[in-house]
């Protein structure tokens, strides 16, 4: 079965619109690689987080920020499809 990857986003901070371009981005990239993209709207104040098959590979209150996609699309390519190429978002930024 494929992973499924879930954003958990503050509706209260506005961030609804970053999840949903996450979403597509993410969507874009593994479309044959996971199950889907689900976006929630967290119960807790502040909560930003991205989770496979329920284990958080980031969150925003950990982290002290949000993802860069570049970054985001690494952690889920290393569990979902750990040979995959990003192509330019495999490059080192230097």
């Amino acid at each position: 079965m494929k992973p499924l990857v879930t954003i958990y986003y503050c509706p209260k901070c506005g961030w609804l619109l970053r999840a949903a371009y996450m979403a597509q981005e993410l969507l874009t990239t593994f479309e044959e690689d996971v199950e889907g993209v689900t976006l929630k709207p967290a119960d807790v104040a502040g909560r930003y987080s991205i989770l496979i098959n329920d284990e958080v590979i980031f969150d925003r209150k950990r982290e002290g920020r949000f993802p860069e996609i570049k970054e985001l699309k690494q952690l889920v390519r290393d569990i979902v499809h750990p040979g995959k190429s990003l192509g330019h978002s495999d490059k080192k930024s230097e």
